[in-house]
């Protein structure tokens, strides 16, 4: 069995999990370096080579143990091992992934490292921006976590924020037609705070109205749209949908 585990992609991989658990008692923050180090570095392994001595592996023990016996086996600490592989597994293949399920497990390694509970809500903040960099299919997984970030803080989307936020999805390689739908939602949304703060009675809170339509602006020309745009919206519309209520 050792030779499976001597100079092979395998023995890199083991390598990782030795890693991680030897390192324990750490910050957050070296625990989520360990995290993405260890990541980035199953990335880098050959997956080819490690399908093939995986595949080996298997058949020697087949030889060796009784399948039935040896799968009884409980192996200590294995909900931090599974979420690692399990990790690995999503890195290494450029699919979409359900964002809970990728938290769910950072939070698990990072307990474990840490020795203590993690906050959820600042592990999707952190995958939200290391997904701003990745490619399209990648980036729409971004607005799925956004999407339920901002769901998280106001409940549920209205109407007119489902088509914004699906615009952003379908359009998410298009930066021109983004800006196009952007502008117009501005434009259409300052159309519409300025028909309801005639509606406001309250005189504080007109001006205030007044100063926040005057900020709302269409995205120059050399303007790349991305989340904060997004974002603006969502939260424009939160701001209609709040005053349509208080006028009646």
């Amino acid at each position: 069995m050792k030779k499976y585990f001597v100079k092979s992609e395998l023995s890199k991989e083991y390598k990782l999990y030795e890693i991680l658990f030897k390192k324990v008692g750490l910050t957050e923050g070296k625990a989520d370096v360990v995290v993405s180090t260890l990541l980035e570095s199953s990335q880098k392994l050959n997956k080819s080579s490690l399908k093939r001595e995986k595949y080996n592996l298997i058949n020697e023990i087949k030889k060796h143990y009784n399948l039935n016996e040896f799968f009884k086996t409980k192996l200590p600490h294995y909900k931090v091992q599974a979420s690692l592989y399990l990790l690995m597994e999503i890195y290494n293949h450029n699919k979409l992934s359900n964002p809970t399920t990728i938290i769910d497990h950072k939070v698990t390694l990072l307990e474990h490292l840490t020795s203590q509970s993690i906050d959820k809500n600042q592990v999707k903040d952190n995958l939200i921006e290391e997904f701003k960099s990745y490619d399209k299919d990648l980036r729409i997984l971004t607005y799925r976590v956004l999407l339920e970030k901002f769901n998280g803080k106001y409940d549920a989307l209205n109407t007119q924020q489902k088509i914004v936020l699906k615009e952003f999805i379908e359009s998410v390689d298009s930066n021109p037609a983004l800006k196009e739908f952007y502008n117009s939602k501005v434009n259409e949304i300052k159309t519409t705070l300025l028909e309801l703060n005639k509606g406001v009675k309250n005189k504080t809170t007109q001006i205030k109205l007044k100063e926040t339509i005057n900020i709302i602006v269409e995205a120059d020309k050399n303007a790349k749209i991305n989340d904060n745009h997004l974002v603006n919206l969502l939260q424009y519309y939160s701001l209609i949908e709040e005053l349509q209520k208080a006028n009646g």
